[in-house]
């Protein structure tokens, strides 16, 4: 299922992730070499519609093309499939940013040519003594660009701080290619807007720059004020029996179709994600870190409205439904103070 090379494929540098499955088989790791031997391991199109990655490598790669690169970098091009059609992930398809050692057992799918493919591209970055690792995606809804970290040691801070001050650390999902990584080199996962915003790219090719001339990490500690820091204490989904939709539409749930503004917003008690249809009961299911239910601690119903009970800021609202069936509706977090660990050499 994977494909590894040494070469940048003929038309690489110029095909849309539409257009890639032309150029690659499928999933592919690119090993290029640099002045420094131990690896830059950059992935993109983890999802297929998320292509600010491509773009960013194919600019650095270009401005390469003709004298070495700072450093060995490896990238891996993940779900081309999806790409060409445009979408998070196929039908019938696992996400491929669940996939990485350490998924979720509970899922019951551990051991898909997907698992396995991963597990390869962290044991082949291992035996290359990877340097540091970085996962580019984008969201569909409106956020803010941010870095986010599975550990927190000043390593992995001062690489995600490389890329912005706001900085998410969370434990969940599993399998996701920054928890794999974060066992063997320092490891960030960058959220750089929406994919057609040109910024995107721009703002994801300047931080794969900086961080291919990185000698090493500083072993300094992080100034607190140098860092927002917040913790995701919650994944919110909509059950499958539950019907949705924006707006005016007749559903169970009818979400407020501003509701992606909200995305790094602190909000009150009371505020309203939209109206429930009467006899439906809770229309969400919130679940914390060690995947209990806490629903009933961040929402409520109340005269037809779906409420937030208490003091919390989303990340990561969507209006688009399919991506909410792939994956959630959103995150919680709590602003976190840094920990006496993160101020310390690790």
């Amino acid at each position: 299922m994977l494909t590894v090379i040494d070469y940048v494929p003929d038309g690489f540098l110029d095909a849309s992730a539409a257009g890639l499955h032309q150029i690659l088989p499928g999933p592919t790791l690119i090993h290029l070499h640099g002045r420094k031997p131990e690896p830059l391991f950059v992935s993109v199109l983890l999802h297929g519609n998320e292509y600010t990655g491509l773009t960013a490598i194919q600019n650095i790669l270009g401005r390469y093309a003709a004298t070495e690169l700072p450093r060995a970098l490896s990238v891996f091009v993940g779900n081309v499939q999806a790409a060409a059609l445009g979408q998070r992930c196929l039908d019938g398809q696992p996400d491929f940013n669940r996939v990485w050692p350490g998924a979720d057992p509970a899922s019951g799918l551990t051991a898909t040519p997907e698992h396995v493919m991963m597990a390869q591209v962290v044991q082949e970055m291992r035996a290359r003594r990877v340097f540091a690792s970085i996962d580019i995606h984008n969201n569909t809804g409106l956020n803010p660009h941010y870095g986010c970290v599975n550990v927190l040691q000043p390593e992995f801070l001062h690489l995600a701080t490389l890329f912005s001050r706001t900085v998410v650390f969370f434990l969940r999902p599993l399998g996701v290619q920054s928890t794999a990584f974060a066992k063997i080199c320092p490891a960030t996962t960058i959220e750089c807007g929406k994919p057609d915003d040109p910024t995107s790219a721009a703002h994801a090719d300047s931080f794969v720059e900086a961080a291919l001339h990185l000698d090493h990490f500083p072993s300094k500690t992080i100034p607190a004020n140098d860092v927002n820091l917040f913790h995701t204490v919650a994944v919110v989904k909509i059950p499958e029996a539950t019907s949705f939709h924006f707006g005016q539409a007749q559903a169970d749930l009818r979400l407020d179709p501003t509701l992606d503004h909200m995305n790094f917003r602190e909000l009150a008690a009371g505020t309203a994600f939209g109206r429930v249809a009467p006899g439906c009961g809770m229309p969400l299911n919130a679940r914390d870190e060690d995947g209990n239910d806490v629903t009933s601690q961040y929402f409520e119903v109340r005269d037809g409205e779906l409420r937030i009970t208490r003091r919390t800021m989303p990340s990561m609202l969507t209006l688009d439904e399919r991506v909410i069936r792939q994956d959630c509706l959103c995150y919680l977090m709590e602003r976190m103070t840094l920990p006496q660990a993160a101020t310390q050499s690790g």
